[in-house]
């Protein structure tokens, strides 16, 4: 295959990932991984084996924290685990809705009325938990994102030999 097709392959597999970090119907740094491997060895490219371990570390790391950082930030700001299934089906659910941003309505939705089906009368309480998830995504989702970027970048100063 030519080179310059499996360039713009890798660069477009990176930007998609990019979008992947905040929009969960793509696989995320999933996809910048691939692009990151093809690249390295689907070319001639001479970069350095460890940006390939330091970015599967960081896409491991980025794994695990997307599961951890909202249940820990949920529970820092008062949450139960009622709202820690709520984040999840209304994740799930709001994938599905049709309008821009479901999963990220669904996910809030689904904290808040989790939090109220436990304790109805504490609304201050499942607003807490709410407030607690939006910091969490955040954090996770920054932390995916900067990441994405970084493999993007990468791969893009080493085409350019500028690494």
């Amino acid at each position: 295959m030519d080179t310059t097709i499996i360039n713009i392959l890798c660069l477009i597999l990176l930007f998609v990932g990019i979008l992947g970090t905040f929009l969960p119907v793509l696989p995320g740094l999933l996809l910048s991984i691939c692009g990151l491997l093809i690249y390295k060895f689907g070319t001639d490219a001479d970069l350095p084996m460890i940006y390939i371990w330091a970015f599967g570390i960081l896409t491991a790391i980025s794994a695990v924290l997307s599961y951890v950082i909202p249940a820990k930030t949920n529970r820092k700001y008062g949450g139960t685990r009622w709202g820690s299934i709520g984040s999840v089906v209304g994740t799930i659910v709001g994938i599905f809705i049709p309008i821009p941003l479901g999963f990220l309505i669904g996910m809030f939705a689904g904290v808040f009325i989790g939090e109220l089906l436990h304790d109805s009368k504490d609304m201050n309480k499942a607003l807490q938990s709410t407030k607690g998830a939006l910091i969490g995504f955040i954090y996770g989702t920054g932390f995916s994102f900067v990441v994405g970027v970084a493999m993007f970048l990468v791969v893009l100063l080493d085409m350019l030999n500028v690494i």
